[in-house]
């Protein structure tokens, strides 16, 4: 069983994800630019910011891992094949008439299927990362964990930039200070990938990303299929964060809500003196007319 389990693993971490498993991680990826406001407006008035919109969505890691490991950003953009497809899948998403491919691809139980797809590729990327910055960096960990992660959620965190192309700044949805369930599975995965790179985790490259995988499809599949934001992970980062971290007390919270509320009164301007009835503010004008006439 367990000769068979790890054939299964190796076979499943040597399975080509090109063209088939790619072209799921784009259908999902512009799937999610399109849902964002203004994005389908933005498409017909400048296409070509909507076309680079969608390569930031498709190929934002490569370009965040190119600039941590001081490669050329741009250098992706050479494979062919794999922009082309990209481009394919933003004009059928966008501008197919009548809307048929959109959906069809967003019709749930075919979005699941690629979305699945998707995080096979995600998890590849990450392992890809963590093996290309150990071969540069052998003993740089931090570099590891930082061009895995990137590589897994550089598209979330590249948000801001791509809203400023779609020429919208929001500053509070930096996803560094709010983290979706990706980016964080992304964070934890490539500390589990360093660790097994650098000898210190005994299991194979191969089972890890078998199992890494199936866990973040069971997740994602699930959390996409009733519309849930909730992180699998908020349980025990519930529990384990309040001893490491720390938390704000109650009573710290309401006597700074007390220190607040007092300052508020002695603050506060004073009430606006009542209100003129109609009869003094008749008598006011013509006293100013009379005076105007002197």
């Amino acid at each position: 069983g367990a000769m068979q389990l790890g054939e299964l693993a190796a076979a499943f971490a040597s399975l080509p994800v090109f063209p088939l498993f790619d072209a799921a991680y784009f259908i999902v990826s512009i799937l999610y630019l399109k849902y964002e406001p203004g994005a389908v407006e933005m498409s017909r008035k400048s296409p070509f910011a909507s076309w680079l919109c969608a390569m930031l969505h498709c190929f934002g890691s490569y370009i965040l891992a190119g600039l941590l490991l001081g490669e050329p950003p741009i250098e992706y953009f050479s494979n062919n094949s794999s922009v082309i497809l990209a481009t394919a899948v933003w004009y059928l998403i966008f501008f197919c008439p009548m809307n048929l491919f959109y959906k069809c691809v967003s019709f749930l139980p075919m979005k699941l299927v690629f979305v699945a797809m998707k995080e096979v590729v995600r998890v590849r990327k990450i392992a890809a990362g963590v093996h290309h910055a150990h071969h540069l960096y052998h003993h740089g960990w931090f570099v590891m964990m930082a061009t895995g992660w990137v590589k897994g959620s550089g598209v979330a965190l590249m948000s801001n930039f791509e809203q400023l192309l779609r020429g919208v700044w929001k500053p509070e949805t930096n996803e560094i200070l709010h983290m979706s369930f990706p980016t964080k599975a992304s964070l934890y995965g490539t500390v589990l990938f360093t660790l097994q790179q650098t000898h210190w985790l005994p299991i194979s490259e191969a089972n890890l990303i078998f199992f890494f995988t199936m866990f973040m499809i069971v997740c994602k599949v699930f959390m996409t299929a009733t519309h849930s934001h909730a992180s699998p992970f908020a349980p025990v980062e519930n529990l384990i964060c309040p001893v490491f971290f720390g938390s704000v007390s109650s009573g710290h919270a309401s006597h700074h809500h007390d220190h607040q509320h007092g300052a508020s009164h002695e603050v506060s301007h004073p009430s606006p003196p009542p209100a003129k009835s109609k009869e003094e503010l008749n008598e006011g004008t013509r006293k100013r007319k009379a005076k105007k006439a002197e």
